[in-house]
């Protein structure tokens, strides 16, 4: 492939591994690959033996460099690192007790009159100091960055009032700084009423719009917007405020949308040439013609329809039909997705939605960097960061057939290699 001079400077030379780039929809498969980073960026990419001369000087150099770093991939799989586009990963207290409650036969409208339901995440939230915050949620981080996941999105949502939201997008922003991975803070305030407004949503959504969003913004701690677009949440009205105050502030949108009804709301996201709609269950033809004109990413969520025993599938076809990216994300959340394994979503994706193994990698890789406007992630190419793993795998849907064991060996972000420290 194309490649660039080498420069001054730490250099890592990978040989020796199968390659998938993510550069078409079959994964752009190169054997007997090998790939040269400087700078935290792929400087050159394609097959060992087609490797320019300046790069072949520098491996027969290498023993006697110190600023060269030699990975032999003894023919392992390698792929760009995996971007997790949807979680809500910082929140306190637990729902296990409303899962058993479930199982034993009570509704969840039983268990949220009881003061169960999202409502007792936002009450554990809010009484968790930022400290404690911070410890319950790194290690969710953790084994994110244990699978292969150099990039997550991170929601607020479960404060619902302006000092709780801004708890939780600075927990997020620590997260990003604490370990190696890149953290997208989206501000989710828009996700249910709280106590306070709990009879008045357009009062709410006057507060988020007023108060919570441009104090998140002012502070650096928001890279997106979201909402919750449906029937038990905001109406596609009031998601338009949000959305438009969002703009204002020159933040882009996501949303989620048409989880359990169809609100329209894909359409209202693509309206504003939105990053991502996700869930999607009950996505119209419409929804979709505006989501693939826009260029927008559909996400889905195969472990909130697994967790929920949803029976209502996604227009998978439909979607591929009209070319609409589609992406794999893994909702961790503590109500209706408490997974944090995005290999599993994969499995999930393929199981359950009949993905392919190819639409499940791009699903969490080109595809999930698209949905969190990461353009410079997500393939292995030139110019794209360094953000690498390497995987004792055969072929790449051996990770979609089977999970329990994990396959990754080394892993590069920035061009940098994680500790097997912080992969455990």
């Amino acid at each position: 492939m194309s490649n660039t001079s080498i420069q001054p400077g730490s250099v890592t030379f990978i040989k020796n591994v199968k390659a998938a780039t993510m550069t078409d929809a079959t994964l752009g498969l190169i054997d007997d690959a090998a790939i040269v980073a400087q700078h935290g960026v792929i400087r050159w990419i394609g097959k060992e033996n087609a490797l320019p001369m300046e790069f072949q000087h520098l491996v027969l150099a290498a023993e006697e460099r110190q600023d060269v770093t030699m990975i032999d991939g003894r023919g392992m799989l390698a792929t760009p690192a995996l971007t997790d586009c949807h979680t809500h990963l910082v929140w306190a207290g637990s729902r296990a007790n409303e899962f058993r409650q479930r199982l034993h036969g009570a509704s969840y409208q039983e268990i949220a009159a009881k003061g169960g339901g999202i409502l007792s995440t936002v009450k554990a939230t809010r009484e968790a100091s930022e400290a404690a915050l911070f410890d319950m949620s790194l290690p969710r981080a953790k084994a994110l960055l244990s699978q292969g996941v150099a990039h997550i999105e991170i929601k607020s949502g479960y404060g619902l009032r302006l000092e709780d939201e801004l708890k939780q997008l600075r927990v997020a922003r620590r997260i990003g700084e604490s370990l190696p991975l890149r953290v997208s803070t989206t501000l989710l305030a828009a996700h249910a009423l709280p106590p306070e407004y709990a009879d008045d949503s357009d009062g709410y959504i006057d507060y988020v719009v007023r108060d919570i969003l441009p104090a998140a913004a002012n502070e650096g701690l928001v890279d997106a917007v979201d909402v919750f677009c449906e029937n038990i949440g905001f109406s596609r009205e009031q998601t338009d405020r949000v959305f438009r105050a969002a703009q204002q502030l020159g933040l882009p949108v996501k949303l989620h949308a048409e989880q359990l009804s169809d609100q329209d709301g894909s359409a209202l996201l693509a309206s504003y040439q939105g990053l991502s709609a996700d869930h999607l269950e009950y996505l119209s033809d419409k929804g979709i013609r505006a989501m693939a004109d826009a260029g927008s990413v559909a996400v889905l969520l195969p472990g909130a329809f697994y967790f929920l025993r949803e029976t209502k599938l996604p227009p998978i076809q439909a979607l591929r039909d009209a070319k609409v990216p589609i992406a794999i994300a893994t909702d961790a959340n503590p109500g209706s997705s408490p997974l944090v394994h995005l290999p599993l979503m994969m499995h999930f994706a393929c199981t359950l939605f009949q993905l392919t193994p190819e639409e499940a990698w791009l699903g969490v890789t080109k595809h999930a960097a698209a949905a969190l406007g990461d353009h410079q992630q997500g393939t292995l190419a030139v110019d794209q960061r360094a953000d690498i793993a390497l995987w004792d795998l055969d072929s790449p849907e051996a990770i979609c057939y089977q999970f329990g064991i994990n396959p990754l060996r080394h892993l590069l972000i920035g061009g940098k290699q994680v500790s097997k420290d912080q992969l455990t």
